[in-house]
């Protein structure tokens, strides 16, 4: 009885370690339907481009998002050209639908969905804003973290984000496939 009692302990252990960490690079991200706040329902697989997509995690209110703005829709719009597509995530529970929709229809060129009870943002592991994850055309991940090395814009020496898209698209093996992302907390539903 001890046995199975520390077996199904490591098991849940091990389960809830998977599920705190989010989906690993190199791991296949499911499909997911998000309400848009052009009031339809998007899914990853209709929103991807034939190169893949990023699904972006962002905030109507972080300073830091708001500092990224410019540099998120430029490398959106120059990668959509090459079949990446950009998507816009709002898991922020202190943020409501107007606000959101406004700095989306103000600020972004791509769609923003919903992530009502941060559902997606928990089960990705996503904490911060922003936070990027780059799928391939088959949903693999290739990228998680950083957009560059700068929140500023001012002293950029590294575009991991940009770096991910090229080294992919050339059929080249990525060689930083996780930068830590740096923002504002996603403020999940629930959290005190």
């Amino acid at each position: 009885m001890k046995r199975a009692l520390l077996i199904f302990t490591l098991v849940m252990a091990f389960a809830f370690s998977a599920t705190a960490q989010g989906i690993a690079v190199g791991a296949t991200m499911d499909d997911f339907s998000l309400a848009g706040t052009d009031g339809k329902t998007h899914s990853l697989n209709s929103l991807k481009g034939r190169n893949g997509a990023v699904v972006m995690f962002l905030s109507a209110q972080c300073p830091v998002v708001k500092a990224y703005i410019e540099r998120i829709n430029v490398v959106a719009a120059d990668y959509k050209a090459k079949g990446i597509t950009f998507i816009g995530i709002n898991s922020n529970s202190t943020e409501d639908f107007n606000s959101v929709k406004t700095d989306g229809d103000q600020n972004f060129k791509f769609p923003m969905l919903i992530d009502k009870g941060n559902v997606l943002a928990d089960k990705l592991g996503a904490t911060v804003t922003p936070e990027a994850y780059y799928v391939d055309a088959k949903n693999v991940l290739m990228y998680h973290g950083a957009i560059d090395n700068d929140r500023s814009g001012k002293a950029i020496t590294d575009t991991y984000l940009r770096t991910a898209f090229d080294q992919s698209l050339a059929g080249q093996k990525i060689a930083n496939t996780r930068k830590n992302a740096f923002g504002c907390t996603i403020k999940k539903a629930g959290a005190k």
